[in-house]
């Protein structure tokens, strides 16, 4: 069995030791982290090693940054968009064994037809030939990460509130649709799952106590390995933890 997560920490120095409390309860085959905030020489590395994990990462201050953990080899294959100059950290492929993993940590976009929407759909126009090249060198291939979409009604608490709004407007949402249409399928939505399953919950306002969330952190498998996903769930304990991430951990499970 395979076992495969992602997770954005908000900060891994905060979080680091809820990081390396899950990787000893859960053992993953990898984690995906995103919002590591943290310059590459300051990444604890020795500590992720010592966890039983060799890691591939791209970090900058405060903002950003991708990290991706493997128990087995890895192999970085790229920690940008190509033909596109971003200082910002957010991208990061690597193989492990026969397996191609794409880490993304898509921008949040702010405000609809903000420059920060723009940006965010700029970016997308540039991922999207990254992901055929990917899956053209490998149809083994996994997408994951905070895509900061929540795609379909449903993986929105409120639904009418949100309309129109980022991270569920149409043009976003067409964006999700169409990494679907390389060849891909939602983990998540292959099996039946609880009402209100959300990944991410605002610190404000009780949200996370009173189930205000939106599912906006994703793993997608290629047709090559979707028939062979045997679970997708998300995680909420880290959620329940002192100083949380906003974000808690989705899981996907293979039989590879």
């Amino acid at each position: 069995m395979f076992k495969i997560a992602t997770w954005n920490v908000n900060s891994l120095k905060v979080r680091l030791p809820h990081v390396l409390q899950w990787l000893e309860s859960e053992s993953p085959d990898v984690l995906a982290l995103q919002e590591t905030k943290s310059i590459d020489e300051n990444f604890p590395l020795e500590a992720i090693n010592e966890a039983g994990y060799q890691v591939s990462y791209i970090g900058q201050k405060t903002y950003n940054g991708v990290a991706t953990l493997c128990k087995s080899s890895i192999e970085t294959i790229s920690n940008c968009l190509p033909d596109y100059d971003d200082v910002q950290r957010r991208i990061l492929a690597i193989n492990n064994s026969n397996i191609t993993v794409l880490n993304l940590y898509i921008p949040n976009g702010s405000e609809v037809d903000s420059d920060k929407y723009r940006y965010k759909l700029e970016w997308f126009s540039k991922l999207h030939p990254l992901i055929k090249q990917l899956h053209a060198d490998n149809d083994k291939l996994i997408i994951l990460g905070d895509f900061n979409i929540a795609p379909e009604d449903e993986d929105v608490h409120d639904p009418e509130a949100w309309q129109g709004s980022i991270l569920v407007s149409p043009a976003e949402r067409d964006e999700f649709d169409k990494l679907l249409a390389h060849g891909f399928k939602d983990c998540f939505r292959l099996f039946d799952q609880d009402e209100k399953s959300f990944s991410w919950w605002d610190y404000r306002q009780a949200a996370f106590r009173r189930g205000r969330g939106m599912r906006i952190d994703h793993i997608l498998a290629s047709d090559a390995l979707s028939d062979s996903c045997k679970a997708c769930y998300i995680d909420k304990e880290p959620r329940k933890l002192e100083r949380p991430s906003d974000h808690t951990p989705v899981v996907a499970e293979f039989d590879i």
